[in-house]
C-alpha cells in the first residue's frame, strides 16, 4: 500500500503525466455523463418503467454493458463508440481483399490518414443506421401499456432528430477517444468501452448480494464462484502477457568466415499479440442479429434468430468462439508482419541461428508466432463464452457477463495496458511506477 500511495504521489509530481490523467478522467467524466441525458421525447420515468420489466439475460444487456447503461437509458450516447469499431473491422477487412485499401495501408503516413478518414464515414453511416434502429425499438417499449414515446411527439421529426442526436454523439465519442489517445493517458476507445463496463460492476454486485438475501443461492457457492473468477483473472494476465523469445546475433566485426565480438538479442513473440481487439471485434459482430431485430421487433423470424444469438445459446457460443480464433490470427497478422522483421534484421547483419536470413527467416518467424497464437486464440474464445457455462449456476445474467472475455479481457487489457504507459512515463524520469520488479514488464 504505502508503494501504491508513493508511485500516485510521482504521477502527481511529473506536470506533464498530471495533465494527461487530469485530462483522460476529465473526458470518461463526460462520457459518463452524456450516458445519463435522455433523449428529447423520451418520457424518463415511463422508460425507467419499461426498464425494470426486461431482461439483461440477452444481447441488448450485454451491448448496455459496453455503454455504461446508456442504452437502457435512451441516452444520446446509447450508441457507445461500436459504430467505429464495426468500421474499423470493415476496412481493415476490405484492407485484406480491395486492392484499393492494400495500397493505403503500405503508403505510410498518409496511407493511414486516408484510412482514417474513411473510417470516420462509415463510423457516420453505421451510426445512422443503428440509430434508426433504436427509434423503431423505442416505439415498440411501453410500461403498463402507456408508450415511453408519447404519441403526440412520435412520428417523422422524433426519428430525424434521434438520429442527428445519436450519429453525432457516437462522432463526438470518437473524437473524445481520439483526444484521450493524443493528449491523454491509454488508449481512448478502449478506456471508453472500459469506464462503461466498469459503471455496470456496482449494479451486478448488487444482483448477487439479493440472490444470497433471498436465499436463492447460498454464501458458499458464490465464495466458490468469486474464486473462480479470480482464478480467470490471474490466467488472462499470464497467458495474454506470455512470450516466446528468438535469439538473433548480431555480429560486430566479421574476418573471412570467421565472426568476432557478436552480439545475442531477442525477438519477443506475444502469445497473445491481438491483445483485446479479436474480442471487441467479434463482439461487433455478434450484435448484428440483434441490431436487425431492433428494426423488426414483431417479426417472427427476427425473434428466432435472437433468440438463436442469445449469449447463452450453443450456437452463439460456437460462432462467437470461431470469430475470436480468425480475428485473433487477423489481428496478429496485421500487427506482427514477420517479412518486415526478417528484412530489418539482414539490413543490420542479424540473424537467427541455424536459419538463412530473408525468406527463410521470415518462415520461421512465422511458423513460430502461428503455432503460439493457436494456443493464445483458444484461451481467448475460451473465456469469451465463459458466462454461458457460468449462467448455469444461477449467476444473475449482469453478473455472469463479467465472467467473460467480454468484458474481462477488455477490463485486463486496458488497465495493464494504461499502467504500462504510466510506468514507462514515470520511469523516463527516474520515478519508481506501478509495476517496478515485475517480471512480464521486464520480458516486454
Amino acid at each position: 500500500m504505502q508503494k501504491l500511495l508513493e508511485t500516485i504521489r510521482n504521477i502527481f509530481k511529473v506536470e506533464e503525466l498530471r495533465t494527461r490523467l487530469l485530462f483522460t478522467l476529465f473526458i470518461l467524466f463526460i462520457v459518463r455523463v452524456g450516458a445519463h441525458i435522455t433523449l428529447p421525447g423520451v418520457d424518463a420515468k415511463v422508460l425507467s418503467d419499461a426498464m425494470a420489466n426486461q431482461s439483461t439475460d440477452n444481447l441488448f444487456g450485454l451491448y448496455d454493458m459496453f455503454v455504461g447503461g446508456a442504452f437502457s437509458n435512451a441516452a444520446i450516447f446509447a450508441l457507445g463508440i461500436m459504430p467505429y469499431i464495426s468500421a474499423s473491422i470493415i476496412i481493415q477487412l476490405l484492407g485484406a481483399v480491395v486492392p484499393y485499401f492494400q495500397k493505403l495501408q503500405q503508403e505510410g503516413e498518409e496511407g493511414r490518414k486516408k484510412i482514417t478518414q474513411l473510417t470516420r464515414y462509415g463510423t457516420v453511416v453505421l451510426s445512422a443506421f443503428q440509430a434508426w434502429g433504436v427509434t423503431i425499438r423505442l416505439y415498440s417499449l411501453e410500461a403498463n401499456g402507456i408508450p415511453i414515446v408519447p404519441p403526440e411527439v412520435q412520428g417523422f421529426m422524433f426519428t430525424l432528430s434521434s438520429i442527428i442526436i445519436l450519429t453525432s454523439a457516437t462522432v463526438f465519442m470518437m473524437w473524445m477517444g481520439e483526444q484521450i489517445t493524443e493528449r491523454g493517458i491509454g488508449n481512448g476507445i478502449s478506456l471508453i468501452i472500459f469506464i462503461g463496463i466498469i459503471d455496470r460492476l456496482p449494479y451486478a454486485v448488487l444482483d448477487e448480494y439479493q440472490l444470497i438475501a433471498t436465499g436463492q443461492r447460498g454464501l458458499i457457492v458464490e465464495i466458490i464462484l468469486l474464486a473462480f473468477l479470480v482464478l480467470v483473472i490471474a490466467s488472462v494476465i499470464l497467458v495474454t502477457q506470455g512470450t516466446r523469445r528468438i535469439p538473433v546475433e548480431y555480429a560486430k566485426r566479421v574476418v573471412g568466415k570467421k565472426v568476432y565480438g557478436g552480439t545475442t538479442q531477442y525477438i519477443p513473440l506475444r502469445v497473445n499479440t491481438a491483445g483485446v481487439m479479436p474480442i471487441i471485434f467479434a463482439q461487433s459482430i455478434m450484435f448484428i442479429p440483434n441490431t436487425m431485430l431492433s428494426f423488426f421487433p414483431e417479426n417472427e423470424f427476427m425473434q428466432s434468430m435472437a433468440r438463436h444469438f442469445d449469449y447463452t445459446a450453443p450456437l452463439y457460443s460456437i460462432v462467437y468462439a470461431i470469430i475470436i480464433i480468425f480475428f485473433t490470427y487477423f489481428y496478429t497478422a496485421i500487427a506482427f508482419n514477420p517479412k518486415d522483421v526478417a528484412d530489418s534484421m539482414k539490413r543490420q547483419g542479424g540473424f537467427v541461428p541455424g536459419i538463412r536470413p530473408g525468406k527463410q527467416t521470415s518462415e520461421f518467424i512465422d511458423n513460430i508466432l502461428t503455432k503460439i497464437t493457436l494456443p493464445g486464440s483458444f484461451f481467448l474464445a475460451l473465456v469469451a463464452i465463459l458466462p454461458a457455462f457460468v449462467s448455469g449456476f444461477n449467476v444473475s445474467g449482469k453478473f455472469a457477463q463479467f465472467y467473460g472475455g467480454t468484458s474481462l479481457l477488455i477490463m485486463v487489457g486496458v488497465v495493464i495496458d494504461t499502467m504500462q504507459q504510466i510506468n514507462s512515463m514515470l520511469v523516463m524520469r527516474h520515478y519508481d511506477g506501478f509495476m517496478k520488479g515485475n517480471k512480464f514488464v521486464r520480458r516486454r
